[in-house]
This record gives C-alpha cells, structure tokens and sequence, in this order.
C-alpha cells in the first residue's frame, strides 16, 4: 500500500487520540469506586442477612412474651373469680378448696411473670444486637453512596474527555487516505494498536528491534510505502525521529 509520508505521520496523531480513548474507556471500567462499591454491596449483603436473624429474635422473643402476658392475664381473672367465690362464703370445704387453687394461682403468677422477666431481659439484649447490626447497616449504606458519588464525579469527568477526544479524532480520520484508515482500523481492532512510531531500528509496537535484512527492508522502502511491522504486523510509520 501508497499513502503520502505526511499522512503516514498524521497517522500517529490517530493512534494517539484512539489511545487516549482506549485509556478513558479501561480508566472508566476499573475506577477504585468500583471495587469499593462492590465491596459494601457484599458487605451490606451480609449485614442485612444478620439484620434479619436479629430481628426474627426480637420478633420471637415479642411473641412469648405476649403469649405469657396472656397466661398471666388468664390467671389472674382466674384469681379475681376464685376471690369473690371465697368472699360470697360457702361451706368449709369449698374454702378450702378454693384457698389452695388461690395458692395455686400465686405461685403459677410468679412462675410466669418470672419467665416473662427473663424473656424481657432477653428481648433488650436482642433489640440491642438489632440496633448495632442496624447501625452498621446504615454506615455501610452512606459508605456506598459516597463511593457512589465519587464514582459518578469521575464517570462525568471521563465522559467529557471522551467526548472532546472523539470530536477531535473525527476530522483527523477523515482528513487520511480511505484505504489507510481502513488498513490501520483493522489492525486496531485485532491488536489494539494500528500504528507506531519506527524509532532506532525498534518496532513502536512489539518493541522489538530489527536487525540485518528486516532493517535493511524498512531502510530501502519507498518514502509513500506504508511498511508493516513482521513480528507484530502493525504499520511502521517513519519520521525525522526514525534515524534512518
């Protein structure tokens, strides 16, 4: 292939600007935030999967508790009742009756309003762990949503980058041979790299450094010829800088 040896420079001014694009484009995928961000979604994960545990405890311990408040509730209606039969009067043996169910009930009471104690107790310790764990929830959300905020600080920063590299990049492409363009495109997309700069014998590309007949190739190739690089196939452009 023939390209103009200006145009084959302008080329580089190309690479240039594809490879600014190709940074901003990795820089955007692999920002610190984003680990971060994924970071506190695992950890909020986790936080919010002990926040449930700690709250199906609570809610166990509120339904014991209210189960014995209404045992408790039971009995002392049971209580109410056997005290005005003793007060209404009846025959000694019905009193006595009833003065031991009454002694019975007393001591049911205290069993009960002593397990409903222990329970309360328990249920602090419980809301106190839901507390701690809600917390941490909390501070692991604003952590995110800060790092979230830095990311998308960053992300229109590199947008705006982006932006002004393609507007620039555009008249440059246009301004260069079709056929070269195509040629550099193709081997961008394969390698990621279309053009280098020919410097010291060194390819720009792979970095690799010709010696005899491949050197002496690149030395005695017209001015307009576009010559390729045999290790890694990129276009060799050749400037003032070249030493050759």
């Amino acid at each position: 292939m023939k390209a103009a040896p200006e145009a084959q420079r302008r080329l580089l001014d190309l690479q240039s600007v594809d490879t600014t694009l190709a940074q901003l484009a990795h820089k955007r995928k692999s920002l610190p935030e984003l680990a971060e961000i994924d970071a506190v979604a695992r950890e909020i994960s986790a936080l919010e999967d002990e926040r449930v545990r700690a709250q199906v405890v609570v809610d166990d311990l509120d339904r014991d508790i209210a189960r014995l408040e209404k045992d408790i509730d039971q009995v002392r209606q049971r209580k109410e009742k056997d005290k005005k039969r003793l007060d209404a009067g009846g025959s000694l043996r019905e009193q006595e009756g009833l003065q031991h169910e009454l002694t019975t009930l007393n001591r049911r009471q205290s069993e009960l309003e002593d397990s409903e104690l222990e329970l309360m107790e328990q249920r602090e310790t419980a809301e106190a762990t839901l507390a701690e764990v809600q917390g941490r929830l909390t501070a692991a959300a604003e952590r995110r949503a800060d790092a979230e905020r830095r990311r998308d600080e960053q992300w229109a920063e590199i947008a705006k980058e982006l932006e002004f590299k393609t507007q620039a990049r555009a008249p440059l492409a246009a301004d260069l041979p079709e056929d070269l363009v195509a040629l550099y495109e193709k081997i961008r997309t394969d390698t990621g790299l279309g053009a280098a700069l020919f410097h010291a014998g060194r390819c720009g590309g792979c970095r690799i450094e010709l010696y005899g007949a491949d050197l002496h190739r690149v030395k005695a190739a017209a001015k307009d010829e576009v010559v390729r690089c045999e290790e890694c196939r990129r276009i060799m452009v050749r400037t003032a800088e070249s030493g050759l």
